[in-house]
């Protein structure tokens, strides 16, 4: 280690060692100090600045030393957020509407309120609608059955006397040859349209399908019968064309 140079009592005006004061200074100047240190650098300082350089490294390698332990941390974070988390999912509460949120979503909630009334004020409207035309639909099928057996129900109505006729000829055995095969034809086409004839001798008597213009008793019926045909009725379908005329016999 090197000593540090004494400083020179300023009360003195002799010359320091290894030095002299400055001639012709004024007598109120203060003196000037020069100190020279002629000692030479040995060993000693060597060795002081070796030992100033090994501070100095030595005061580097703990920074290095950090710098390579910080880096071990990053690293182990960077680990742990890369590990899977475990456990459930963390879910965020939903956020709570303010005051002047609600406030402004006042009117549109009003709208969407109006809209949804008139919304379902319409689709009442078209469900009755739909209910009106399909009870007019059905109604107008029912009309036109209706109209079309009427009208079938005429000209049928209006060929009866042709299909008495050929009973009587029948009955008389003059339905053979040519004029029996077009009989039978036209008896065919009328029942296509649900021409159905009715009433045979030993049929029970019904008021609501047979016309009685005879009556007699007789011990071989147990029940009004009829007992003779005058004139053979006809229906179509459920509806009554014409009654049968018959003459009827109660019991004894």
């Amino acid at each position: 280690m090197t000593e540090k140079p004494r400083a020179a009592d300023p009360g003195s005006t002799g010359s320091a060692p290894g030095g002299s004061a400055t001639a012709g200074q004024g007598a109120g100047e203060e003196p000037r100090v020069v100190i020279r240190d002629k000692r030479k650098i040995g060993k000693t300082t060597e060795q002081a600045v070796t030992d100033t350089s090994a501070a100095d490294a030595a005061a580097d390698a703990p920074a290095e030393g950090l710098v390579e332990e910080a880096e071990v941390v990053v690293d182990e974070i960077e680990g742990e957020a890369d590990a899977p988390v475990s456990g459930p999912p963390v879910v965020d509460a939903p956020a709570q509407p303010s005051e002047e949120s609600v406030t402004a979503n006042a009117p549109l909630g009003a709208e969407l309120e109006s809209l949804r009334a008139e919304l379902d004020e319409r689709t009442r409207d078209v469900q009755r609608v739909s209910a009106e035309y399909a009870n007019y639909r059905k109604r107008v099928d029912r009309d036109r059955s209706l109209v079309q057996e009427q009208a079938i129900g005429t000209v049928l109505t209006a060929l009866l006397p042709i299909l008495d006729d050929l009973d009587r000829a029948r009955e008389h055995g003059d339905l053979v040859g040519p004029f029996g095969s077009v009989a039978e034809q036209l008896t065919g086409a009328l029942g296509k349209f649900g021409l159905t004839a009715f009433g045979e001798q030993g049929d029970p008597f019904d008021p609501t399908r047979h016309e009685a213009v005879a009556h007699q008793t007789s011990a071989d019926v147990t029940e009004p019968t009829c007992v003779q045909v005058m004139r053979r009725g006809y229906q179509l379908g459920e509806r009554l064309l014409r009654p049968a005329l018959v003459a009827v016999a109660d019991p004894e």
